[in-house]
């Protein structure tokens, strides 16, 4: 293994136009590594502490460079994670930021592998599995907090099941997009897009019901295979004074459970993420009960790529899936943390993207590393299609 030589971090731009975090790690033997941090637009109460960006670089100059630097060895990641750790001392990164913390952790990963000559998922610790790929789940139509006047439902997500492979499911996302866009043509529907580049329509939820489920059964009438959708209502950002609050609709946590399972019911939905609050543990239990055998209950808010809070899940069996993100927790270490400890107790991880992105594709290796069964990437914009064409660059190369 060979030591550190150098952190740069310097300020960028991240899909949003907002700045963010990168770092440049160099080894002593030329390794070189570079990795910029996502940021999310709703983000868990639980989340590690990003900082303004000059304050985090300021910070992390201060703190964490003089530890790394010509001291830790690149190849060693849980040596560089535990001394960025170290060097914040805080328990949520609140005085380097976890914006800064996550660049490093990606970008000395990065430069690891550079210097084995092997793909960063193979660094990692993982091997392309041939047919086992992690299946995309694709943004299509959103609204929340990433558009306004759109659905009140953050995202509906296209999720090709059948896909026999993940060339074959990332052209499947991208042709259902087209056909949501075709179908809101003819409706005569006006739709800018949102954050992720999903489509942004100014309907009501169930006229996107409508809509998306009529644009996955052509496309998988077409293609040959089983395309189902599937939610993320980012529940906690709606919950107010104990009630759920979907646009005109008002739902008390009982009956929001049975709105859920519902919808589950009547679209065979393969993934719903955060349908309750993000302190809603019971209630994410009821729910899986009643429909965790019909589908994925992910926890975003809920875990926020937490161990500890994760282990509070699993104590009561609430949800049977976890997003991973590992700018959620600060460091790869940590992501993988959590996606062990998902795996011993039988939950599913789905690694995930966030709202604010960089065309960083760290997490379609760590997808591929840990065998994950899916990866929420979006569908189309430069920073999403990163993501998808490294996923479909590993199989190719792998097989």
């Amino acid at each position: 293994m060979t030591r550190i030589e150098t952190v740069r971090l310097r300020a960028v731009l991240d899909s949003r136009g907002n700045k963010t975090v990168e770092a440049d790690v160099l080894t002593e033997s030329g390794g070189f590594g570079r990795a910029a941090a996502p940021s999310g637009a709703s983000t868990g109460e639980y989340e590690a502490i990003e900082l303004p960006v000059n304050e985090a670089i300021a910070a992390a100059r201060e703190h964490a460079v003089p530890r790394l630097d010509g001291r830790v060895y690149a190849g060693d990641q849980r040596e560089v994670d535990d001394t960025l750790r170290a060097a914040d001392g805080t328990e949520d990164f609140s005085e380097i930021g976890a914006n800064s913390a996550v660049a490093i952790s990606m970008a000395a990963a990065k430069a690891g592998a550079d210097v084995l000559g092997a793909p960063l998922y193979q660094h990692l610790g993982g091997a392309f599995r041939g047919e086992n790929f992690p299946i995309p789940l694709g943004n299509v139509v959103g609204g929340g907090e990433h558009a306004q006047e759109a659905t009140a439902i953050q995202e509906f997500l296209s999720a090709p099941v059948g896909a026999p492979s993940v060339k074959d499911a990332v052209f499947a996302n991208a042709q259902v997009h087209g056909e949501i866009g075709s179908l809101l043509e003819e409706r005569g529907t006006p739709a800018a897009k949102g954050d992720e580049g999903a489509w942004a329509p100014p309907v009501s939820d169930a006229e996107a019901f409508e809509i998306v489920e009529e644009a996955v059964e052509t496309v998988s009438d077409d293609v040959g295979f089983d395309i189902k959708f599937g939610l993320d209502l980012a529940a906690a950002e709606v919950f107010e004074d104990g009630e759920y609050v979907f646009g005109d609709e008002v739902r008390s946590t009982e009956e929001q459970i049975e709105y859920v399972a519902g919808l589950v019911d009547e679209y065979d939905l393969a993934y719903v993420e955060d349908p309750l609050d993000e302190d809603a543990y019971e209630a994410f239990a009821e729910l899986t009960e009643r429909v965790g055998d019909q589908t994925l209950i992910c926890g975003d808010d809920l875990f926020v790529t937490n161990t500890e809070r994760l282990q509070e899940g699993i104590d009561v069996d609430a949800a049977n899936s976890i997003l991973i993100k590992p700018n959620q927790i600060g460091t790869l270490s940590d992501a993988f943390d959590a996606i062990e400890l998902a795996t011993r107790n039988g939950y599913e991880t789905v690694v995930s993207h966030r709202s604010g992105e960089t065309e960083d594709a760290t997490i379609a290796h760590l997808a591929v590393a840990t065998d994950a069964p899916f990866i929420k990437t979006g569908t189309v914009q430069g920073e999403r299609t990163a993501k998808l064409n490294e996923l479909i660059r590993i199989a190719d190369e792998a097989l």
